[in-house]
């Protein structure tokens, strides 16, 4: 094959002092110039333009990065409204889609209302019907719940002959066997931590039989720990990360008659073995006033 014809395929690099023919040449991206593969990188053929392609590429990017918005992170954007879902929404990979029938805002999988369970939940902004105002509505809710408990001893001992004394130490040993027989829980927690309670979830239209269940916790645990757990097991509607005190779910300490606080143990000397906690929505808007 002629000269002609190989320099016709290859190309000479062009650094000087080299002129070497390369059937592979590189490009350099900034000076535009070929190079063999010795001299393809821009320290190696000393660039009189080192660094122009990079610039370029990221002129580009700036501004492809200016017509889109800020990049999301959970301060600045929203969460998909599912108990159960973390994913940040109104972004531009996962836009948000507002239900017609709840009015919450939700991510593409949990669109549907099949997927988010529309017909239990409590349509955004809507207020319950006949309930009065919202301190009536909360003591009328004191009143239910301190019976709760009482409820939860009868029944466990119903099935019992001869019947023991109400609040007597066997009928609360027959409650709390028959509690842990029944009682949900994360498997990984030590038995001999576990603390077994009775827990009564809340309605936004106060229904007179609210769901509830045996449950059994940590007693090392944080009662902000203990009240999603619960929430997610009950099915409860549980915004206290996006909403404000008239919205946010307390748990009340049915023996006590007080309220937990998210900070404390579960633990804590207060709490006993087979007690009942109750979940109220809006309680610390009544708490601030008092």
């Amino acid at each position: 094959m002629a000269d002609e014809d190989l320099e016709s395929i290859g190309r000479h690099c062009q650094f000087e002092y080299c002129g070497q023919l390369d059937f592979l040449p590189f490009r350099c991206e900034s000076c535009r110039s070929t190079f063999c593969l010795e001299h393809r990188s821009e320290s190696a053929h000393r660039c009189a333009r080192a660094g122009e392609w990079a610039r370029r590429r990221n002129n580009t990017n700036n501004q492809n990065a200016g017509l889109a918005t800020e990049k999301p992170t959970i301060y600045n954007s929203d969460q998909c409204s599912h108990l159960s879902c973390k994913t940040l929404i109104n972004t531009l990979t996962d836009p948000a889609v507002r239900c017609p029938n709840c009015n919450h805002q939700y991510c593409l999988k949990h669109r549907l209302r099949e997927e988010h369970d529309c017909a239990k939940m409590t349509p955004l902004g809507a207020r319950p019907g006949n309930q009065g105002s919202p301190n009536e509505t909360l003591r009328s809710m004191f009143a239910k719940v301190r019976t709760w408990g009482k409820d939860t001893s009868k029944a466990a001992t119903t099935t019992l002959t001869p019947k023991p004394k109400p609040n007597s130490p066997a009928a609360r040993a027959v409650q709390l066997n028959t509690m842990k027989r029944s009682a949900k829980g994360d498997a990984g927690v030590p038995a001999d931590k576990r603390l077994y309670l009775h827990v009564v979830g809340t309605s936004d239209t106060q229904a007179s039989d609210p769901p509830r269940g045996d449950f059994f916790y940590d007693s090392r645990w944080k009662v902000g720990r203990v009240l999603d757990d619960a929430a997610r097991r009950l099915h409860v509607e549980n915004l206290n990360n996006r909403v404000g005190e008239d919205g946010r779910l307390r748990l009340f300490h049915v023996e006590s008659g007080e309220f937990l606080e998210f900070s404390d143990a579960i633990g804590m000397e207060k709490v006993k073995q087979g007690n009942t906690i109750v979940m109220l929505r809006g309680a610390g808007v009544m708490l601030g006033k008092e």
